[in-house]
């Protein structure tokens, strides 16, 4: 019975903060749109931002007055606001984005998410993902672009149109390059080299490099682990049956040469980048082992 009152007084609260916040947010965003001015539409943004990270702040207050769940957090000296970032992370479950969220909230700029297209059906999020300028990717089948060639690259213009609209101001710019969350029947499906991961995909997080490269001071190469047999639900969390949340942030140089080439049509510089990924991704792997505590 707690964990049921335990969860309905955590959705609760969560709901009356995204409709205190959520209000002003999408207003403010619509006045982006509609005011004459460079400085007006900026104050506006800059008025969307501090919305955004009211929201979370008082979410994560939530989380710590119901909840029991220990974010042990790694690695995070040395971040600042002022900088940019290209955050890449394994992909697990829905609790990824609470755990993110508690790890960066108020040491980095605001994330940037490259989002699955059907999320901005989300009732209220949907909006407040598009009041804060987050790209939606169509995320076509194989099968699907086989049937219509025409839409291939979509979500590279996508994302090369996303990128334009960051250049001018601080961003953490989120990628998770397994582009889905780790289950595993599609660890099995993909035959996976990795023990913990899914194959990652280079193709967006080249494009980002290739339009923000130069400005973005480091890559924070993020792991999540969550102890224990079995991977946790959003339920599991808001309902108070996670115990503990792992989140290793190791920051890194980023090599310039990864967005000094053609990634869509010089196939050396392609390998190059992909080569990259999967150094970077074996090494997560072997971070996952040691974390969780497995040989």
């Amino acid at each position: 019975m707690r964990p049921l009152l335990t969860a309905l007084g955590v959705l609760l609260l969560l709901l009356i903060d995204t409709l205190l916040m959520i209000v002003p947010l999408l207003l403010l965003a619509l006045l982006r749109l509609l005011l004459p001015g460079r400085r007006l539409r900026a104050a506006c943004g800059r008025g969307v931002m501090w919305c955004a990270e009211r929201w979370v702040t008082i979410g994560k207050r939530i989380f710590a007055r119901l909840l029991p769940t220990v974010w042990d957090i790694r690695g995070s000296a040395g971040l600042r606001r002022d900088r940019s970032y290209l955050l890449v992370c394994n992909h697990q479950s829905w609790v990824d984005i609470p755990a993110l969220l508690e790890a960066f909230s108020g040491r980095v700029p605001f994330f940037k998410f490259f989002l699955k297209q059907e999320l901005i059906w989300i009732p209220l999020l949907g909006l407040a993902f598009w009041a804060l300028d987050y790209p939606f990717m169509k995320r076509h089948s194989k099968a699907y672009l086989e049937r219509h060639p025409e839409k291939r690259g979509e979500d590279l213009e996508i994302t090369r149109r996303a990128c334009a609209r960051f250049r001018d101001i601080p961003v953490t710019l989120v990628n998770y390059l397994e582009g889905t969350r780790f289950t595993p029947l599609k660890h099995q499906q993909q035959a996976s080299p990795y023990r913990y991961l899914l194959r990652p995909k280079a193709g967006g997080v080249a494009f980002a490099l290739a339009s923000l490269g130069p400005r973005l001071d480091a890559l924070l190469d993020v792991t999540l682990v969550y102890p224990g047999r079995r991977i946790p639900g959003f339920w599991l969390l808001i309902s108070g049956q996670v115990a503990r949340v792992i989140v290793d942030i190791q920051t890194r140089e980023l090599d310039p040469r990864l967005w000094q080439g053609d990634y869509q049509d010089d196939a050396q510089f392609r390998q190059y980048v992909q080569d990259w990924v999967s150094r970077l991704w074996e090494e997560k792997d072997a971070r996952i082992a040691r974390l969780r505590g497995t040989p």
